[in-house]
């Protein structure tokens, strides 16, 4: 269906942006059509077989397509262009709207564990009849193929809400076929235990609703970009003749599409600073054409004509990847005085290293004396790394 529909709607002569507007907005429609054909099919079957299970699996769809209209919303709004009070546009609403599907997958899981606690307390009989049965059937296969599609778009346009609500879609299918399971159990025995698969089909649920919010917390909250979009970044930067490695990489992100870079670049020194900036200008540019990214990339010139600077570079380098591989430099200087000598550098560190930042210091700072002699001077910093 969603396939069909985006012939009609998505034109690939537009821009990414809006291509992804429109496919967002097609999901959440066809989302809230089929979650309010579910919802009718099983208050039917709930109905006729007086069955908590069916009834609560039926009020669960109807929160689906209340989600679905928010997910459908949430695009909307995220598409929307930037103004004078939002001058990054409003891509995050996107994730917004994630977590209100989120909250609402919540409240549904809890009164329907509500619900059931009361149905084991005070047990009913239910009634089966062959539409029941295929109600339920067509449901499972409705709730497959809408989590097939939803996940399918969310890689494709990489959106958090739609794999949210895929993995809602795909725990709906697993709630339904408990409630199918319970069904059948109480109609070909005597036990009652609807109750308690209407407890296991809203823990389910809750699990769906951690796995969503997840989803679109992290992002909203801050983390770190995928591994593939920093080498990305790291490989055309890079390619560029006069930069000979970068640091201090950080990706902001307000929302799918709108993400910039800041980035520190070294340069050498004795370079001629016009060209240098040109070449960091082209930089900026490729990085902006081939990933959609705004990019500000700050130089920092260090000496590599010096061979005597060099070798204190590399055996300090030594030293602080014998520590451990994981730890990088940065920002190497040299301040020579007529009784001592300073060597001036950063440390990227990842974050919960086994050694605390004063003691990993200290040992650098022994280290570097034991090899180089007394009168040689560590001036230094810890960072973090703002990437994986």
């Amino acid at each position: 269906m969603i396939t069909i529909l985006a012939k009609f709607f998505v034109k690939e002569k537009e821009d990414k942006g809006k291509i992804r507007q429109v496919y967002g907005m097609l999901c959440g429609i066809v989302g809230i059509f089929l979650n309010v054909v579910l919802f009718a099919g099983k208050f039917l079957a709930g109905t006729i077989s007086n069955s908590i299970a069916i009834t609560a699996d039926a009020f669960n769809n109807l929160s689906d397509a209340g989600s679905s209209f928010v997910t459908l919303a949430g695009f909307k709004l995220a598409g929307a262009k930037p103004d004078s009070e939002h001058p990054f546009g409003h891509g995050r609403m996107e994730y917004v709207s994630g977590l209100v599907v989120a909250a609402a997958i919540f409240l549904m899981a809890y009164e329907l564990i509500k619900d059931s606690i009361s149905k084991i307390l005070h047990p009913e009989d239910t009634e089966f009849s062959l539409l029941v049965l295929v109600i339920l059937l067509v449901s499972i296969l409705i709730k497959l193929y809408m989590f097939c599609y939803n996940n399918r778009i969310g890689k494709k346009i990489d959106s958090a809400a739609m794999k949210a609500t895929g993995t809602d879609s795909l725990s709906d299918a697993c709630a339904t076929t408990v409630v199918l399971v319970a069904t059948l159990v109480g109609h070909f025995t005597d036990l009652h235990i609807d109750g308690y698969c209407g407890v296991l089909v809203g823990l389910l649920i809750f699990y769906a609703g951690i796995n969503a919010a997840r989803e679109t917390l992290n992002p909203l909250l801050g983390q770190p970009p995928e591994e593939e979009f920093v080498t990305q970044i790291e490989d055309i930067v890079m390619s560029h003749e006069g930069i000979c490695g970068i640091h201090d990489l950080i990706v902001h992100d307000y929302g799918p599409g709108r993400r910039m870079i800041s980035l520190h670049a070294e340069v050498p020194a004795e370079g001629n600073i016009l060209e240098t900036h040109d070449v960091i200008d082209n930089t900026e540019n490729e990085l902006r054409e081939k990933l959609g990214c705004d990019a500000t990339i700050h130089m920092d010139p260090i000496i590599t004509a010096d061979e005597r600077i060099g070798e204190l570079k590399e055996t300090v380098n030594r030293i602080v990847k014998g520590l451990d591989e994981s730890i990088s430099m940065h920002d190497f200087r040299v301040v020579t005085g007529p009784t001592h000598t300073n060597l001036i550098f950063d440390i990227l560190v990842p974050y919960k290293f086994r050694m605390s930042d004063d003691v990993l210091m200290q040992e650098i700072r022994r280290q570097v004396r034991e090899s180089l002699g007394e009168n040689f001077f560590v001036v230094m910093k810890v960072d973090n790394a703002y990437v994986k």
